[in-house]
């Protein structure tokens, strides 16, 4: 892997992108970004906050700014679950190396619980993730160049699987 490469880690809430992305960095050398905490220090406010107070649509715009931001620079990059939904980020990301960790509705609903930082997901929670799954799921596929199913799959060994998979890519 080169000390200038790019990965971003996409996928639903619950798929373990900040998990994976954390040991990703660590394992290449790589710095780490979490987009959502990003927001979050530079806002001084929780995500949760800034939905309740400004909405959805003031997010986004804070999310893609701060995505576009560290797309642009080397280093692995945790997006928010919807992130990729965004014209612009979807555009920054055909031209980086993009990791989509795929969840079943069951594994993430197990894996965020009743999750209070995760404002789109209150509510009926499974109902909600079917219907994000469902929305998702193609720009996922689309835009992913490493997919690893991680219902069952520790994340060692999904980060172990990522490295296998970027080494053969640059053969």
């Amino acid at each position: 892997m080169s000390a200038a490469s790019t990965i971003a880690v996409i996928g639903a809430p619950g798929a373990g992108k900040t998990s994976v992305g954390k040991q990703l960095a660590a394992r290449l050398g790589l710095p780490f970004v979490d987009v959502d905490a990003r927001i979050e220090a530079e806002q001084g406010r929780l995500i949760r906050e800034i939905f309740a107070d400004r909405g959805e649509a003031a997010f986004r715009e804070l999310e893609r700014a701060a995505t576009l931001a560290a797309l642009s620079e080397p280093g692995v990059v945790s997006l928010g679950g919807g992130a990729p939904m965004t014209p612009a980020i979807a555009d920054a990301l055909r031209s980086v190396t993009v990791v989509w960790l795929s969840v079943s509705v069951t594994q993430a609903s197990r894996r965020v619980g009743l999750n209070q930082a995760r404002p789109l997901l209150l509510g009926n929670m499974r109902a909600t993730l079917i219907r994000l799954l469902a929305e998702r799921t193609p720009v996922y596929q689309n835009l992913a160049t490493i997919t690893v199913d991680t219902d069952s799959t520790p994340v060692r060994v999904i980060v172990d699987q990522v490295i296998t998979e970027l080494k053969e890519a640059q053969r």
